[in-house]
């Protein structure tokens, strides 16, 4: 039961962003802006008004008129400091899910029904009506609720959430799986960043630096998108989308790839480099175009580097890493020699991004770049005429089960 509603507070917290991701990519001017956690949940300011909403999704209970009467008596206390002359006037929007129990609310709402049900509560076995609290008039109610817009029968979860990766998908004209990995997943991450910032100055973003800051060709390790997707189908998913048909044609793959300062295991690495040799090698005689991946490791220091290169050379397994002998430079016209049957060259190690640079000129063949990257990835340059996937990961086992 309590795993259950966790998921249902979790779920709410993600359709509050999901609304606020879908209201800024609706707004019609790029210079439009949206408040979190401003007036209400999100304020959506265009050049001509302000209208602050409230959202909430309740995919289990049935409304109750109780549920949104202190949202409008926080509503109509906000609408007093506007008639004094402190704040601007606004429109006030609650939107939300509710289960069932949507015939109990009848529009249009009269000041009578207003005072009744929602400004008129009991705390504490004392009644109070804020209304007359506020010192609010007939006249004053009636303009009230000129301003005010209640919608309870919202979309779903799913069905918001779907027009949301829609939108993506026209906007940056994108595939469902982009929409929802590159842009979706950077949309959270920008919304949590402004969620957490005190000065509402900086909680505020126009259109047109939402869209700028969501379009990266990365793919986060977002801890809300993870949360959203669970990591074990967010692993899977993208295995299944970017790596299942890798090893079927004879490209030059470069797989980069951070070593943790932290955590670091040299059998998990081991490991990790024959598995990328396996899958991405294709070396038997009948192999007309031979191939093996390259690995570029960094963040690593040079002696466990070595140690590395001496346990996979001590077990049999053969690499080539540029250096053709003892003191040589690094010569990347060696390291790019055909890999094949009679050679048995499973894996060509780099340990920096020079070296993987100069080796990449020297190639002319189909050339892609996975990147897995834990804070900041190595190459942040977009090279002409080379796939290149970025991914973020939590730890390098995470690169097992993706690749």
């Amino acid at each position: 039961m309590a795993n259950r509603s966790a998921i249902d507070t979790i779920r709410g917290y993600f359709y509050q962003f999901d609304y606020s991701i879908k209201r800024l990519l609706e707004l019609e001017n790029e210079n439009d802006t949206v408040v979190v956690e401003g007036i209400e949940d999100i304020d959506i300011k265009s050049a001509t008004e302000e209208t602050a909403v409230q959202c909430k999704y309740y995919s289990k209970t049935e409304y109750n008129h109780s549920v949104i009467g202190k949202p409008i008596r926080m509503m109509l206390t906000h609408f007093k400091s506007v008639k004094k002359g402190k704040n601007k006037k606004v429109n006030y929007h609650l939107y939300g899910y509710y289960k069932s129990g949507h015939e109990k609310l009848v529009n249009p709402i009269t000041v009578t029904f207003l005072k009744e049900t929602f400004l008129t509560y009991t705390k504490e076995k004392v009644k109070y009506k804020h209304h007359e609290i506020l010192g609010f008039s007939e006249a004053d109610l009636h303009d009230f609720l000129s301003l005010l817009h209640i919608n309870i029968n919202a979309v779903d979860y799913d069905s918001q959430l779907d027009s949301v990766l829609k939108l993506l998908e026209n906007q940056f004209n994108c595939s469902r799986f982009e929409a929802e990995h590159y842009y979706y997943n950077s949309a959270l991450d920008v919304l949590r960043n402004l969620s957490i910032e005190e000065d509402i100055e900086n909680r505020t973003i126009t259109k047109k630096k939402f869209l700028k800051l969501i379009n990266n060709q990365k793919i986060l390790f977002n801890m809300l998108f993870i949360r959203y997707k669970g990591k074990k189908r967010y692993l899977k998913e993208l295995r299944q989308h970017l790596f299942s048909t890798l090893n079927s044609s004879p490209f030059e793959r470069f797989f980069v790839i951070q070593v943790p300062d932290e955590n670091y295991d040299r059998v998990d690495l081991k490991e990790l480099l024959m598995i990328i040799s396996k899958k991405y090698s294709k070396l038997s005689k009948r192999e007309s175009r031979p191939f093996c991946p390259y690995v570029c490791l960094y963040n690593m220091e040079n002696q466990e580097l070595i140690k590395l290169k001496n346990d996979l050379y001590n077990e049999g397994f053969k690499f080539k890493d540029g250096y053709d002998f003892q003191g040589a430079e690094f010569n990347p016209s060696s390291l790019i020699m055909e890999a094949n049957y009679y050679n048995d060259v499973r894996l060509k190690v780099l340990s920096n991004y020079p070296q993987m640079e100069l080796t990449l000129k020297l190639i002319s063949k189909t050339k892609e770049i996975y990147q897995f990257y834990i804070s900041n990835p190595l190459i942040k340059r977009k090279f002409e005429n080379i796939k290149q996937i970025n991914i973020q990961i939590e730890e390098l086992t995470d690169i097992r089960e993706v690749i």
